[in-house]
């Protein structure tokens, strides 16, 4: 027992410990990232069965879910919604550089819907094919006149410099950012239209279907933690190398010479 003992004493050495210390901490490090991924996963289910619930819903009134002015609550996402009024076609806003399933280049345009109290609710009405990002809001289909009744999904804003609205252009929607280049008081968040009552002569794209995939949380997971059972799997078999070769820097090369010299002594 004491001579198995002694073979191990080599792990008590400088190097040893530092190099056991830098293991713990990278077993560590990749058990900490497999649970951050674990948590997204469980965050990314929880979002999804709250979109799958409330994207299959009868519609609320607008007014019921949305306020002007303020945020749309992480609940309300893909809540269906109905509101009534007269579009503001004169206020379109294009959406640039936006693509539909198959990658086709083209832009979404959001058209103020001026509800009966004057808060105009922001409508992205669909996708329109074009090559041209920078294309006049004149030149896309017109949205019925007259009153006018739409059901959509409720989406929140977008967030940085891509909200920045210019000569009626933007990248990405929000209704902070809208309502303020339009100088209109505006529901906060905006709409998927689905349906039109009375429809277009010549209707827009319709919306995809929201994302319920789960991503690639999971396996990233796995992966995580495979690394630190890789490290702590490697620092053992190196451990047990040294313990039966000895140290790597201190073993004999075997040379051409030696073979030859082991090989006479056998016969």
């Amino acid at each position: 027992m004491r001579e198995w003992l002694a073979s191990w004493r080599f792990l008590l050495s400088r190097r040893w410990v530092l190099f056991f210390l830098v293991v713990v901490l990278l077993a560590y490090a990749a058990w900490w990232l497999g649970e951050w991924q674990f948590h997204r996963l469980h965050d990314r289910r929880a979002e999804n069965a709250i979109i799958e619930a409330n994207a299959h819903q009868d519609p609320q009134p607008v007014a019921s879910v949305l306020a002007p002015d303020q945020p749309v609550a992480e609940t309300d996402e893909y809540t269906v919604v109905t509101a009534t009024g007269v579009y503001d076609p004169a206020s379109t806003i294009v959406v640039r550089y936006r693509t539909d399933e198959h990658g086709t280049p083209g832009v979404d345009a959001v058209v103020p819907l001026v509800t009966a109290d004057g808060t105009a609710l922001l409508v992205d009405r669909g996708w329109f094919e074009t090559t041209d990002p920078g294309i006049d809001p004149a030149s896309l289909p017109a949205p019925p006149t007259g009153t006018v009744t739409i059901t959509g999904w409720v989406r929140v804003d977008g967030t940085g410099d891509s909200t920045q609205v210019t000569d009626h252009s933007t990248r990405s929607i929000s209704s902070v950012a809208i309502g303020d280049a339009l100088d209109e008081k505006v529901y906060g968040g905006f709409v998927e239209m689905l349906t039109e009552d009375p429809p277009a002569a010549d209707p827009l794209g319709p919306p995809e279907e929201p994302d319920l995939g789960e991503g690639p949380h999971f396996f990233y997971g796995l992966q995580w933690w495979f690394f630190g059972l890789l490290a702590v799997g490697g620092m053992g078999y190196l451990a047990w190398d040294e313990r039966k070769h000895g140290p790597r820097g201190e073993r004999r090369r075997t040379t051409k010479a030696d073979d030859e010299t082991a090989a006479d002594a056998e016969l």
